[in-house]
């Protein structure tokens, strides 16, 4: 048996839903709710009586003893990197490339069938709407005892059609497309939970006037993934828009090191490369680094370029460098993926580089337990066990909040684990701070 730590009754220890009905935290003390699972309300209606994130998961034993750090406001939690896809069923822009579903590209569309049954989609019929109501979910649309319940805010990520350097749009090479338009209006209709990143590639002709457009309607975050959408940072075309990014001030999300998800119209793995970044950043533009670079090898091209060299190292070298303190960031997004896990022990314990580190889940892969392996994370020593099987729990009910738990819970062999400042609104990025003026409706 369990003593309830909210109620000190007794309770099955096991594994099960609802093993435990708990009279002071009013929900059940496992939810698919994000919000539930972060914060509960007495019936006094007093709140936070039992602030501490890991509280509605008393009744997991494994869970409820990691002795996780405390000091995380729920209502500051961001989660930089938050993928929305569609079928434009809904009038939405969005679209798939109808070459993922031939039979030329079966890999391709395997990936996208894993990726889409990822955001709970079980057919493509009202597809648009359904992955948003299933992300409005899982961050904590449900409310508790008639109160708004309390969550972060996801910054949700268009995602532009390729072009080619003349500005011609060249939708063949072009996996899938999230307008910015659409997430502009996701972001008005859900503000409490949605923040919108806009993608803007740099080689269309409009390319400037669609970034001020997106500026003025409340967008401060700027998506590429340079090596699908073909982008070189270094190309000159990006130059004049890297200045107006630094006018605006507004913040890049590139990714960095290889890619092998959005792949089916091709893609340049070098244009991935992390020492392109010096181009934006000498601009004086800040960046976040997707993924912090865990994945592939590059050229060294601050040498002579033959150097093949892990994209991670390039990452810490340009972090190293102190003229880019205050410019360069990186976010944790996938990185809990089996191709990344070896990266984890040096980026938990660098915790002189947290404060510049953002928490992203790249949704819906933290969905994907053919890309998230716990067992190797208990391999690696990095959880537990009994961690693990409690995390397995979370993972069926809410793998985006199980993304977070699992991070809250991870420890390197030398102690190190993932500050609090990781998770929570960064004040040197600016981006999460406009609240009321961003999905403003600017034409």
């Amino acid at each position: 048996m369990k003593i309830c730590e909210a109620c000190g009754l007794e309770f099955s220890r096991k594994l099960t839903k609802a093993s435990h009905s708990c009279p002071v935290v009013t929900k059940p003390q496992f939810s698919d709710c994000f919000s539930c699972a972060v914060t509960q309300i007495n019936p006094s209606g007093v709140k936070d009586s039992y602030p501490h994130w890991w509280s509605a998961f008393n009744w997991l034993p494994s869970l409820n003893s990691m002795g996780l750090p405390l000091g995380i406001n729920i209502e500051e939690m961001v989660d930089h990197h938050t993928h929305i896809v569609g079928t434009g069923d809904s009038g939405s822009g969005c679209y798939l490339n109808s070459e993922i579903f031939s039979v030329k590209h079966p890999i391709s569309y395997i990936k996208m069938r894993a990726f889409m049954s990822g955001t709970g989609l079980q057919d493509f019929r009202d597809a648009d709407e359904s992955m948003v109501a299933r992300l409005v979910q899982l961050i904590g649309a449900s409310n508790l005892d008639n109160e708004k319940a309390r969550h972060g805010r996801n910054f949700i990520l268009a995602f532009d059609e390729v072009y080619e350097e003349d500005g011609r749009k060249a939708v063949e090479k072009s996996t899938f497309h999230v307008p910015n338009d659409y997430i502009l209006r996701l972001a008005r209709t859900h503000p409490d939970h949605f923040l919108p990143c806009v993608s803007v590639h740099p080689y269309r002709k409009d390319a400037i006037s669609e970034l001020r457009r997106c500026a003025r309607a409340g967008a401060r975050l700027v998506k590429w993934l340079p090596n699908s959408m073909f982008i070189d940072p270094t190309h000159e075309k990006c130059g004049p828009f890297f200045e107006a990014m630094k006018e605006l001030d507004m913040v890049l999300l590139c990714h960095v090191g290889e890619e092998h998800s959005v792949d089916a119209m091709g893609l340049d793995n070098e244009l991935g490369n992390p020492l392109r970044l010096r181009a934006p950043l000498d601009k004086g533009v800040r960046v976040i680094a997707a993924h912090c670079a865990t994945e592939g090898y590059c050229n060294d091209i601050d040498s002579d370029g033959r150097e093949r060299v892990e994209c991670f190292d390039m990452f810490l070298r340009l972090m190293d460098e102190k003229k880019y303190e205050g410019l360069l960031f990186g976010d944790i997004s996938a990185v809990l993926a089996f191709r990344r896990i070896g990266y984890l022990p040096t980026l938990l314990d660098r915790a002189d580089l947290h404060p510049r580190l953002v928490n992203g889940s790249d949704y819906p892969v933290p969905a994907l337990n053919i890309v998230v392996h716990t067992s190797k994370l208990v391999k690696a020593g990095l959880i537990t066990a009994g961690e693990r099987a409690a995390i397995d729990e979370v993972y069926k009910s809410n793998p985006l909040l199980c993304d977070f738990v699992l991070k809250r819970a991870l420890r390197s062999k030398k102690g190190g684990r993932f500050s609090d400042c990781i998770f929570t609104n960064n004040g040197a990025l600016g981006v999460a701070a406009l609240r009321s003026e961003a999905g403003v409706d600017v034409k």
